[in-house]
């Protein structure tokens, strides 16, 4: 155990993932401690001068080392923590990197130049009317920095495209207007610097099997260490599930290794975490990439540890405490593992939800399986935060198994252990809060 008595301070650190970053702390021998509220930094974007002032002041105030700075979430905490610990001489990516990756028009531009893996797309001027013309429909529109799908449009017309382009501009400046302070702390190419942090970006629709890139860099070498596959709700955009491993045929995840090497490369990613996400068309055979992201995918945590033995998280602490990472794949519990998303596709108050009791009493009852409460009782669906533009998650739901029809099934037993009750939205339940 080389990490003991190391300190690890945990930008963010929501109660989910310090939970999985305590149990590691015992097994590793280091120390987990956290570093400003998830919810200071959730609603506080405009703040960021002041929420680095307040993490510089705890970090200053520590009496131990201060060995490494992590984070989980994406803007702002993927992008402060470079900040901290540059300031600081720890193992992180530098900001640009990471800003190179957010930033969806300028990560656009760097993957085009070591890969044709990319859709059609260009930049789009919140004062457009009309798409670009290198851009056909159907296609999707979103901002140049969001999260979690949030104003992401898929449009098929010109009155869509506009609809939509309303639409994000009522909502694009509680990410753009911060995101533009920290572009002024980097040095832009010149389109990217005209474009800003709130401009919108339009890519032709893909279409196949979306599948995920888990890797990290040591040293500046890339290694990709695992493929998680997606599916979706039908003919909804929404995610139904996360299964690990993907089952891809062995050609096509070579295929993605080398994809993924040259583009991290590209971004000069390094002593970081990162997952990247692609669409596989199994019917002509071809690789589309979506996004990078300069993290790994705290969703595919608990897969990875009932398959490879440890999460994710693992890796990532150990990159930044500047140590290489410990792989053993395969070495969990189970052959197969999955990520359900419960979800509601209009709007609602939830007046009843599982509780703790419900929860425990499914895991009982199916064996290897958990689950997690989105929407408490008195949400208002409409009002969660950081739900995509389509439905509303109510819960995840986590199996495991020797096989897909043993995830399938377990998942099915799981539901019926899961009850929800949604009433119609009114304006008395409007008024009666927002939960989440």
């Amino acid at each position: 155990m080389d990490e003991m008595g190391d300190n690890v301070f945990v930008l963010g650190a929501d109660p989910h993932n310090r939970a999985v970053l305590d149990e590691l702390a015992e097994r590793r021998g280091y120390r987990i401690h956290g570093l400003l509220e998830m919810e200071e930094l959730r609603d506080a974007h405009d703040r960021l001068p002041e929420l680095l002032d307040d993490a510089r002041r705890i970090l200053d105030g520590f009496e131990g080392s201060v060995d490494a700075v992590i984070g989980f979430w994406d803007f702002p905490v993927r992008t402060l923590v470079p900040i901290l610990c540059a300031e600081r001489g720890l193992h992180s990516p530098s900001l640009e990197s990471v800003v190179k990756c957010e930033h969806k028009y300028w990560s656009r531009r760097e993957q085009r130049e070591v890969t044709d893996a990319v859709p059609p797309f260009a930049e789009v001027p919140l004062e457009a009317e009309a798409p670009p013309p290198e851009v056909g429909y159907p296609m999707w529109l979103k901002p140049v920095k969001s999260f979690s799908s949030a104003l992401a449009f898929r449009v098929t017309d010109d009155e869509e495209f506009r609809e939509a382009l309303g639409r994000i501009r009522e909502g694009i400046d509680d990410l753009g207007s911060p995101f533009d302070w920290l572009l002024r702390r980097i040095d832009l190419p010149e389109a990217v610097a005209r474009a800003g942090g709130s401009a919108c970006l339009a890519e032709e629709e893909v279409h196949g099997e979306q599948v995920t890139v888990e890797g990290y860099v040591w040293r500046g070498d890339p290694v990709v260490y695992g493929v998680v596959s997606s599916a979706t709700y039908p003919d909804s955009p929404s995610f139904l599930r996360y299964t690990y491993p993907s089952g891809l045929p062995g050609t096509v995840a070579e295929r993605l290794a080398d994809i993924s090497e040259r583009v991290v490369r590209r971004m000069g990613l390094d002593a970081t975490t990162f997952n990247i996400e692609y669409f596989w068309n199994p019917g002509d055979d071809t690789l589309r990439l979506l996004e990078i992201n300069p993290r790994h995918s705290q969703s595919h945590a608990r897969l990875m540890a009932e398959v490879d033995g440890v999460p994710n998280h693992d890796h990532m602490v150990r990159l930044a405490l500047g140590r290489e990472p410990l792989l053993e794949t395969g070495a969990g519990r189970h052959a197969t593992a999955a990520k359900w998303f419960l979800r509601r596709f209009t709007d609602g108050v939830v007046r009843t939800a599982p509780g703790p009791e419900d929860i425990a009493r499914m895991e009982r009852d199916v064996p290897g399986t958990g689950a997690k409460v989105s929407a408490p009782p008195g949400t208002r669906l409409s009002r969660m935060p950081s739900q995509d533009s389509y439905s509303y998650e109510l819960a995840q739901v986590f199996t495991a198994g020797r096989s897909d029809e043993d995830l399938r099934r377990a998942y099915e037993l799981c539901l019926a252990r899961l009850p929800f009750e949604i009433d119609e939205p009114d304006e008395d339940a409007a008024a009666g809060g927002e939960g989440g």
